[in-house]
């Protein structure tokens, strides 16, 4: 289906499992479309995928799309919307079988096909889920032959653009501008309403009638691998340049944007604006991609339960200190003392204050173990005896459970050649998708020149997000922090001010751990990637904000001296 005629729309109506239901049904009937995506996976929902399939060999996929589709592929049909998910998660096949089955009941001609390969768990028997993060062109293969639905299990997010985009424009392994820029659409388009106005900086610019039901976002790809990115007509949400600009900082590193068919320089991306709620993407530069693909692993790390004390009025440290050294005593009698022990005193409270609730600050214990019962009854049995033998004014939040499990996720690193990717066509057929031919070492990028700082002159101590926007996110146990200027003057003094040194006075949370800032002129950004402060990532719960979904909000709420000019 090779064709020069643009551009191609492409739309999204998922950014993880357990999004907006109804987001399908919108994306079909607000506008045109030629393709629908959704994307539903992510680290912690592949342990969740892994513990459903623990209890049903048959489970493994995300259901909610399979129920989306009960009322909306009767829609796609009808519309010549054809669909690409990675809804398939540990089971793309089960996944395909049943959109199969619910096509027939719905007397629909639909051609179902699936990608596989990417399950990778025979070779990490110690994993509850291992997969590589598979490309495009398998998904590219399943379309070329006529797919009406494409079902994926593990692949890169920016794969569910560059799939469509390959089988409609005919792009060749090699073609890496093009590429590029698809995957830098992808990467704008996975996270769904964020590229619309979700989780906004600076949201309060807007009327709040206009953020309070965001649209879904669509891209319209062109032939030479540039787009615009924008929504329906009448949906709610925005889309400008700073929208755009937080989406594309989100979850990732450097300027070398790698994935398994391309690497996209993130240094290279032009935006501007292209008219009301749409922002052009343009000018993006592709390289060969590494030798390797990325292999996320989930694994059960053990049993952790936890409990939340209120410590209300005065005297709080000497309570919150009371409470430790009670429970201290009985996990050092006790048989079995859980492996990790983890106390956080969040202060909330307020002198003098009108309510109990804000007088009391949260005293917040995690505790550890591979062994159930040591995280559970024994937890549960000494927080709850010390009701009337501790601190005045002792209650807890809601009392500890029996203990849960949690997950840990790694990720390494195998050959692309490793790894049999595989399109199963909607016929049956086996088309075996060859890995890249040409690829490239990943390295940093040679640090580019900054701008002119500003002249000297009158500062104010601010908050930084008075000046700068910010988005935050995980990848395993690091997290990363962009942070952009929404104007020259803003970034050159952004890019002198915030340095790796004065982000980590600023979050002293990150002073003592890896820090790396990556500088992206084009985007007036700085990407800062924090070194293990996730721990073993989001699934281990290893912090208040397990995600750093809100690592950037807390760095714009911190002051430092900012020019007045620019204030």
């Amino acid at each position: 289906m090779t064709s020069t005629v643009g551009p191609l729309r492409i739309g999204n109506a998922s950014g993880f499992y357990g999004d907006r239901f109804d987001a399908l049904r919108e994306m079909l009937t607000g506008g045109q479309l030629d393709f629908l995506t959704g994307d539903y996976l992510a680290e912690l929902t592949m342990l969740i995928l892994g513990r459903d399939r623990l209890k049903d060999p048959g489970a493994g996929y995300a259901r909610t799309f399979l129920k989306q589709l009960e009322e909306c592929l009767g829609l796609a049909h009808e519309r010549g919307v054809r669909i690409v998910t990675n809804a398939g998660g540990l089971n793309p096949a089960g996944l395909a079988d049943a959109v199969r089955k619910l096509a027939d009941r719905l007397g629909l001609p639909v051609r179902v096909a699936h990608v596989e390969g990417d399950d990778l768990a025979a070779r990490y028997p110690d994993a509850l889920a291992a997969h590589a993060y598979l490309g495009g062109f398998g998904i590219a293969a399943c379309l070329e032959a006529g797919a009406d639905v494409v079902v994926t299990g593990r692949v890169t997010d920016a794969a569910l653009v560059t799939g469509p985009a390959v089988a409609h424009f005919g792009w060749g392994a090699e073609d890496y501008d093009r590429l590029a820029g698809a995957v830098v659409a992808g990467h704008v388009l996975e996270c769904g309403t964020q590229a619309t106005g979700g989780n906004y900086a600076f949201f309060t610019e807007h009327a709040p009638e206009k953020l309070r039901r965001p649209g879904f976002p669509l891209a319209e790809v062109y032939e030479d691998g540039s787009s615009v990115v924008t929504k329906h007509p009448g949906t709610g949400g925005v889309v400008d340049v700073g929208t755009v600009t937080a989406q594309l900082l989100y979850e990732t590193h450097g300027a070398r944007y790698a994935g398994p068919d391309v690497t996209a320089r993130l240094d290279t991306v032009r935006l501007g604006a292209d008219g009301d709620d749409r922002v052009r993407i343009d000018g993006v530069r592709g390289e060969a991609p590494p030798a390797t693909l990325k292999v996320g692993l989930n694994r059960l790390g053990g049993f952790r339960n936890e409990v939340t004390f209120v410590l209300t009025g005065l005297d709080i440290e000497r309570k919150a200190t009371l409470v430790r050294e009670q429970l201290d005593l009985v996990f050092r009698e006790a048989k079995s003392r859980p492996s990790g022990i983890r106390w956080d005193l969040a202060r909330t409270d307020h002198a003098d204050a009108v309510t109990e609730e804000t007088a009391s600050a949260l005293l917040r214990l995690v505790v550890r173990d591979a062994d159930q019962d040591v995280v559970g009854r024994s937890l549960s049995a000494a927080a709850i005896e010390l009701a009337l033998a501790s601190y005045p004014g002792f209650h807890v939040l809601t009392p500890p459970g029996k203990g849960a499990p949690y997950g840990v996720f790694d990720d390494v690193y195998v050959p692309q050649g490793a790894v049999d990717h595989m399109a199963v066509l909607h016929d049956g057929r086996r088309i075996a998708v060859a890995p890249a031919h040409d690829t490239l070492v990943l390295e940093d990028v040679p640090e580019p020149a900054l701008p002119e700082p500003l002249p000297d002159g009158p500062t104010a101590r601010a908050p930084l997000g008075l000046v700068a926007g910010a988005r935050s996110g995980d990848k395993g146990g690091n997290a990363n922090v962009g942070v952009w200027a929404r104007t020259d003057e803003a970034w050159r003094w952004l890019a002198h001010a915030l340095t790796v040194e004065r982000f980590g006075q600023l979050l002293p949370e990150t002073a003592e751990l890896e820090v790396a800032r990556h500088v992206l002129p084009n985007l007036r950004a700085l990407n800062f990637v924090v070194v293990g402060i996730l721990g073993e990532g989001v699934a281990a719960q290893h912090r208040f904000d397990p995600q750093a979904k809100a690592l950037g909000e807390w760095l714009r709420s911190r002051r430092l001296d900012i020019p007045e000019v620019l204030l």
